[in-house]
């Protein structure tokens, strides 16, 4: 196929026009196009008010490709690429079946690998099901009744199941293209294999985790829900086996370690255990919500609420003369802000939006970097101690309940309480109290949130408004502990292979589900090598 970058058409236009306008830059009659795949598609919105969709497609011809590329002279058009990821089949099965702890997007794919090799994995989920998970969590938003071991952040799917789905990474990386395919095969829509801002839904994740678990049991593996694994067996240097807490003893020599970023008891079992880990950066601040409607006018103009538009995001950030980089994270159109607590007398806050975006309003983080020097101890697991302390602050300044302290941004830059909202009314359940932030936040990110502010709504009009809502805390947007491994994806204990976001080594969805399979395939290799 001949692949054609850099097509760009108004919002108006209909895809249609997409084989016409293949055969115009070609220079070939349209009865030469025999077919057309979008390859991706994008919003480009910088050049107000001119907004423009942008497309990337590949062309099947009738002729040869390269007469063709030839004839044509146009820069835009190349021979399109044919790499596709093809996932390992195993010449032999190991003597015990390979442990998955976790089914978060990291495990979920580790799973599916080694399933499709033909080994038969056991997942270890602490969590429960998505359907029975769904439920605790729908009753923790109305009532504040929390469930410390199936929420927003602990069962299948992971913490993303919870949140908007979203699937965009920046790893360029063959495994990438197959997970959006095996998402779609699930029941996903198939727009994400080529929109260059992906998202699923939390409503169709709910569905698409569990026919993914689904195939896997079909492939002969094996899912255990509400199985916490509590601690390592070993034998000269080397895995033996994993503790649950109903005091039984899962006999293994090989476990794929997706345990999530909010594993913190599993954190401190792993510490005890010897397993080296590292402190690690991370980000932490608010969530900050707008009205849609107001975010989609300044960023599409004339064309906002056109049926061909999806409801506008954003990507900011700027830099404190004290050298904090302040940033966008996670950003839900039309969403909600989300209740993430999973552990008792803390508040957590999180975005989710469900497949057609169609809230009111717009959320996204707004975090400020924090490093090991910010953790206030020297300690390995510090920045849990520094994450709690501030879910704590949190807790105590909402007033209990699981309400989460609120403030519009007016009031934040001018350090006085707010009193109630404006023209945003805030999403997050089960209710906000309103109050000062700076009452909770460190001294050093609410400075660093004052100072960003103004730079930010330089970039994007609006952002800043008064009436905007900020509510805290944001403590959970990655790990922070690092388990270290080598090339091998094993730590100093052979036979443990962490990753994903709660090793600290992937940052959403898609990339701990790569770094999830990196693993499984390392496991394949070796057995399959050495036995």
């Amino acid at each position: 196929m001949i692949r054609l970058s850099d097509i760009s058409l108004p919002p108006e236009h209909s895809a249609h026009q997409l084989p016409f306008e293949a055969a115009r830059m070609l220079r070939i009659p349209n009865s030469k196009i025999r077919g057309v795949r979008i390859v991706r598609r994008s919003v480009d919105a910088r050049k107000k008010p001119n907004v423009r969709i942008i497309y990337t497609i590949d062309v099947t011809v009738d002729g040869s490709e390269k007469k063709i590329l030839k004839q044509s002279g146009c820069k835009r058009a190349s021979i399109a690429p044919a790499t596709r990821y093809k996932p390992p089949k195993s010449a032999k099965a190991p003597e015990k079946r390979p442990v998955v702890v976790g089914f978060g997007p990291g495990g979920m794919f580790a799973a599916l690998i080694l399933a499709l090799a033909g080994w038969k994995p056991l997942v270890l989920e602490r969590g429960e099901d998505a359907e029975s998970r769904h439920e605790k969590v729908e009753k923790f938003f109305q009532t504040g009744e929390l469930d410390t071991k199936s929420n927003v952040q602990f069962g299948e799917g992971g913490a993303g199941t919870f949140s908007d789905g979203k699937l965009n990474t920046g790893v360029n990386n063959p495994r990438i293209g197959w997970i959006l395919e095996q998402f779609v095969a699930a029941g996903a829509r198939e727009d994400i294999l080529y929109d260059a801002k992906p998202h699923v839904g939390t409503d169709v994740l709910l569905t698409v985790v569990q026919n993914l678990r689904k195939r896997i049991i079909s492939l002969g593996g094996e899912v255990r829900f509400n199985t916490q694994v509590t601690g390592l067996c070993t034998e000269n240097g080397r895995l033996t086996g994993l503790k649950i807490a109903d005091g039984t003893v899962i006999p293994c020599d090989r476990a794929v370690l997706a345990i999530g970023h909010s594993a913190r008891d599993t954190f401190e079992m792993l510490d005890a255990s010897g397993v080296p880990m590292e402190p690690k950066p991370f980000a932490m601040g608010v969530r900050i919500e707008h009205r849609q409607s107001d975010m989609d006018a300044q960023q599409y103009k004339q064309y906002a609420g056109h049926p061909s538009l999806p409801p506008t995001s954003y990507k900011l950030s700027a830099h404190t003369a004290a050298g904090r980089g302040v940033f966008s994270f996670c950003v839900c159109p039309g969403g909600q802000v989300v209740a993430a607590a999973s552990e008792a007398g803390r508040v957590v806050t999180n975005g989710m939006s469900e497949l057609a975006r169609d809230g009111e309003n717009i959320n996204g983080g707004l975090l400020v970097s924090v490093t090991p020097e910010d953790f206030g101890g020297t300690d390995v697991l510090a920045g849990v101690a520094f994450q709690r302390r501030l879910e704590e602050a949190a807790y105590a300044l909402g007033g209990g309940g699981y309400a989460a302290p609120a403030q519009t941004v007016g009031d934040f830059l001018a350090h006085r309480p707010s009193i109630g909202p404006g023209r945003v009314t805030p999403t997050y359940r089960p209710a906000v109290r309103w109050c000062d932030l700076h009452d909770c936040l460190p001294p050093f990110v609410c400075a660093a949130l004052e100072e960003a502010l103004p730079l930010l709504e330089k970039k994007l009009h609006g952002f800043a408004a008064p009436d905007a809502v900020l509510t805290a805390v944001e403590t959970r947007s990655s790990s922070p502990v690092r388990i270290v491994r080598d090339d091998t994806y094993q730590t100093a204990l052979r036979g443990l292979y962490p990753c994903g976001e709660g090793a600290g080594y992937a940052g959403g969805i898609l990339s701990a589900a790569a770094d999830g399979m990196r693993c499984a395939e390392q496991i394949i290799k070796e057995i399959t090598q050495h036995g």
